[in-house]
């Protein structure tokens, strides 16, 4: 059985992992979409500096389908929007994005997972 040190250990490689793609993806990608007026005021509100980064990793990482449903809604500005930004990266841009994504959105998962099981009593004192 894992032990809760090694559930932390590996929750804490892949935020890290994350925060490595987050100053990467910031800057091949969205910086690069930061300065085309075509795509500059559709990357989505950025409640903080560097959501926009979040935005549009998302609109990379999650099928078309829901970016279209979450589009239709009536927060539509929370997200990029995903037909531009499709339209304006390329192959690697959409991969590293999938990955840092993926990695942000299951680092996050795994350490509100561990919250719960430790406050559950599953390791024990």
């Amino acid at each position: 059985m894992i032990s809760e040190l090694d559930f932390f250990m590996i929750a804490f490689v892949d935020m890290l992992f994350a925060c490595v793609l987050f100053v990467a993806f910031g800057q091949l990608t969205v910086r690069k979409l930061r300065k085309k007026p075509e795509t500059r005021d559709h990357l989505g509100i950025e409640f903080a500096s560097g959501w926009d980064i979040l935005n549009v990793a998302q609109a990379l990482a999650i099928p078309r389908s829901w970016s279209k449903r979450m589009e239709r809604s009536p927060l539509a500005s929370l997200n990029a929007r995903s037909d531009i930004v499709h339209q304006y990266t390329n192959k690697f841009d959409k991969v590293l994005g999938c990955i840092f994504f993926w990695s942000f959105a299951s680092s996050g998962t795994l350490l509100i997972l561990l919250v719960i099981l430790s406050k559950s009593g599953v390791w024990g004192e």
